[in-house]
C-alpha cells in the first residue's frame, strides 16, 4: 500500500506539527507532502524528500505564510497524488483538500475546522490590519468558507484530536469524526519532583492563545514567570511586562524539556482545541493551570494533574494559581497519568484499526 503523508504547512513547530513528526517516524516509506517548508523552522525529517507546491518559490513565503490563505486551496488541489491507495492528511485548514483517485481512501487527522474562517474574531482580534481592513477581510473569508466547506467533504473518514473537535466538525462539515486523543513522544520530556520557583507559558504569541491574561495575571501576583515562543504578539506583550515576566522566544526541545520539568505549573489560557503542551506538561511532571474549556477537559483530572480557571479573565487566573499553590501535588502520579493514557503505542493501536476498518468498508459509523 503505497502512503502519502500531508501537512498544511511546515513553516513553525507547533502541537499539529509535532503529531505529524510522530505520523511520520510510524510511516518511513510514506512520501510527505506540504505547501511550504522551512527546515529551521519546523519538525526536524531528516533526509527524507519533502514535497512542495507552487508557493514555496514565491520570495518569502515561508516568513509570511500566513499572508497567502488565499492560495493554499489551490495550491493543495495542484498536487499530484493520483498513485496513492493511502492519504493521510493532518490539517487545521488546507490538507483535507487534495484530491485522490477514485479508489483510495483519504484520512484526516483533524485538529480543528479551519479556525481564521469559522472563528475569525477570536483568531484575529489583536491584529491591527483586521481591524482596519475587517470589511474586505470578510468578503475574502466568507468566499474561502464556501471552498473550506467543499473541500471538506473531500476525507472519507475524519480522526479529531478531541470531543469538542469531533463536534465541530460535525457542526461546520456535516461529517462524523471518530476521536483519539493524539499522543506525545514521552521519551522526549523527562520527569523531575524537584520544582523551581517559576510559573511557564510555552505558546505562539497570536492572540487566541490569550497570553494577555497570563502577562497581566503575573504583573499583579509579581512572581517569576518564563515565557517560550515567538510569534506577532510578542512586542505588545513585552510592552506590558514588568521585570517578573521574561520572555525567552524560540528555545530547543533540550531546552524545552528542561523547562517543563521544572516549572512549578504550566499555564494555559487559550481556548485549545485540543492542546499537546497540558499533556506534556504532565509527562513531565508539572500540574497544568488551564482554562477550562475545550480539549483540558479530554486530558485533564482536577485536583490531581491540574486545576482549571473559568473565565478568560486575569482574576479567575489568579484564583487558580493561588489554588494550585495551595494543592500538595504527586508528581510521579502526574507523569504516570500522561504516559499510560497519552502514549504512541495507545495511539496508534487505535489508529490502525480505523485504518484497517476504512481499507476494507466505506462506512464506519
Amino acid at each position: 500500500m503505497k502512503i502519502a503523508l500531508v501537512h498544511d504547512y511546515l513553516t513553525q513547530r507547533g502541537g499539529a506539527e509535532r503529531v505529524f513528526e510522530l505520523l511520520c517516524k510510524r510511516y518511513p516509506e510514506a512520501d510527505i507532502f506540504t505547501s511550504l517548508y522551512d527546515p529551521q523552522k519546523s519538525i526536524d525529517l531528516g533526509e527524507r524528500i519533502i514535497n512542495t507546491t507552487f508557493l514555496q518559490k514565491i520570495p518569502g513565503a515561508t516568513k509570511y505564510f500566513r499572508m497567502l490563505a488565499p492560495l493554499y486551496f489551490p495550491a493543495f488541489r495542484s498536487l499530484d497524488l493520483q498513485d496513492y491507495d493511502l492519504i493521510i492528511s493532518s490539517s487545521t485548514s488546507f490538507a483535507k483538500a487534495v484530491r485522490k483517485k477514485p479508489e483510495a481512501r483519504h484520512i484526516c487527522f483533524c485538529h480543528n475546522v479551519t479556525r481564521f474562517l469559522w472563528d475569525t474574531e477570536t483568531y484575529l482580534r489583536e491584529y491591527g490590519d483586521y481591524r482596519y481592513f475587517a470589511p474586505l477581510i470578510e468578503r475574502v473569508f466568507q468566499m474561502m468558507r464556501n471552498v473550506d466547506l467543499k473541500y471538506a467533504q473531500e476525507p472519507d473518514l475524519y480522526i479529531a484530536n478531541s470531543s469538542i473537535v469531533a463536534q465541530r466538525i460535525q457542526k461546520i462539515y456535516h461529517k462524523q469524526a471518530i476521536a483519539i486523543n493524539y499522543p506525545i513522544d514521552t521519551s522526549n520530556f523527562v520527569f523531575s519532583d524537584t520544582k523551581e520557583e517559576y510559573y511557564l507559558a510555552s505558546a505562539r504569541m497570536i492572540s487566541y492563545k490569550r497570553l494577555d491574561i497570563i502577562v497581566e495575571a503575573f504583573n499583579w501576583l509579581g512572581w517569576n514567570l518564563l515565557i517560550s515562543g515567538d510569534g506577532p504578539e510578542q512586542e505588545r506583550l513585552k510592552a506590558h511586562a514588568l521585570p517578573n515576566i521574561q520572555f525567552l522566544g524560540h528555545v530547543s526541545d533540550r531546552e524545552r524539556k528542561d523547562l517543563f520539568s521544572k516549572a512549578k505549573s504550566i499555564i494555559v489560557a487559550a481556548l485549545e482545541d485540543y492542546g499537546l503542551v497540558p499533556v506534556e506538561a504532565n509527562a513531565s511532571g508539572t500540574p497544568v493551570i488551564a482554562y477550562g474549556a475545550g480539549g483540558v477537559l479530554d486530558t485533564q483530572i482536577p485536583g490531581k494533574t491540574g486545576v482549571f480557571f473559568k473565565r478568560q479573565t486575569p482574576c479567575s487566573l489568579q484564583a487558580a494559581i493561588l489554588e494550585a499553590g495551595g494543592i500538595a501535588w504527586d508528581y510521579e502520579n502526574i507523569r504516570n497519568h500522561a504516559v499510560s493514557n497519552f502514549s504512541e503505542q495507545s495511539f496508534f493501536s487505535k489508529v490502525e484499526q480505523v485504518i484497517g476498518k476504512t481499507s476494507s468498508s466505506s462506512n464506519l459509523f
